[in-house]
């Protein structure tokens, strides 16, 4: 038997807030229903290939760096920086390790991603 992801689930202090800000993020809409306690992204949809997004509500804040993030890449790092900043998100950090370059990101509740550059 294998296996596939099927989601990513961020804990959260408000589900819908974080939803929202991740829908916007990643240009899809946030499925019908959200609130405090749960919000996704694709869930509705069984011909997704990509992974659902997932919000749920739990007691207690972020307190430490996340041990796993997700990468997004695009074709211009500075402007789609500047957008997410826009929707709510703060830079940690410019990166560039060779050729490599990404910027480290943190979401409204605080929680690491990175924008990487593509490659031209």
């Amino acid at each position: 038997m294998t296996n596939r992801l099927f989601a990513v689930t961020f804990d959260c202090a408000d589900a819908a807030g974080l939803g929202e800000f991740w829908a916007r993020a990643l240009g899809q809409e946030l499925d019908p229903g959200a609130g405090m306690a749960f919000a996704s992204i694709g869930m509705g949809d069984s011909g997704r290939t990509e992974p659902r997004w997932c919000f749920a509500q739990v007691p207690e804040g972020k307190t430490a760096k996340n041990r796993m993030h997700p990468d997004l890449i695009t074709a211009d790092l500075e402007a789609e920086t500047e957008r997410l900043i826009g929707l709510g998100a703060s830079r940690k950090e410019d990166i560039e390790m060779g050729s490599m370059r990404w910027t480290t990101l943190l979401d409204p509740e605080g929680n690491e991603f990175d924008l990487i550059a593509e490659a031209s």
